[in-house]
């Protein structure tokens, strides 16, 4: 991986396997945003749902925490208004990292703009990942004693993979 900023923009230079697991992580995310919508009501048009209970998914319920944690009913009144038009902004913004990825070994160029939306999708893929993981602070010492052949390894390596693009992308925006 290679992230620097040129005149043109910022150039992000992924090898196949990277590009490789960035698809898979936002098409895995995309059909997680997909799940559990169920039937929005007749104001969905309009972005509002009848209905928009917490998600029972960990990860769903982590990407869209309650609003008040202390008032369950304004929770809920907060997320029928939001939930549609924020689950359809995470979903374009995986989206648009998907439509990005090129071929192996040539640039991306990601304008200020799309590199905040790149920014976004992967957060949310670190959020899900990290749930999933039941990620702590302590997280790298615990990896360092995890046996190799631990089916979690390749997930560790992605969210710390996952953590340096993220970082590189930070780093040249600001």
């Amino acid at each position: 991986m290679n992230v620097k900023k040129t005149r043109h923009g910022i150039r992000v230079r992924l090898e196949a396997e990277e590009i490789a697991l960035l698809r898979a992580l936002m098409e895995q995310l995309l059909d997680l945003l997909d799940e559990g919508q169920g039937e929005q009501g007749e104001l969905a048009f309009i972005g509002i749902a009848d209905k928009a209970p917490k998600p029972s998914d960990p990860v769903l319920a982590r990407l869209f925490p309650d609003a008040y944690r202390d008032d369950r009913e304004a929770a809920a009144e907060f997320r029928r208004y939001t939930q549609m038009g924020l689950r359809d902004g995470k979903r374009e913004a995986a989206r648009t990292v998907l439509e990005s990825l090129g071929e192996p070994g040539s640039d991306i160029m990601l304008d200020e703009e799309r590199a905040q939306v790149w920014l976004r999708a992967l957060n949310d893929v670190r959020l899900a990942l990290g749930t999933r993981l039941d990620i702590t602070e302590e997280w790298y010492e615990e990896v360092q004693e995890l046996d190799p052949q631990d089916p979690r390894t390749p997930m560790y390596a992605a969210y710390d993979w996952l953590t340096m693009l993220q970082e590189s992308l930070v780093r040249v925006l600001w």
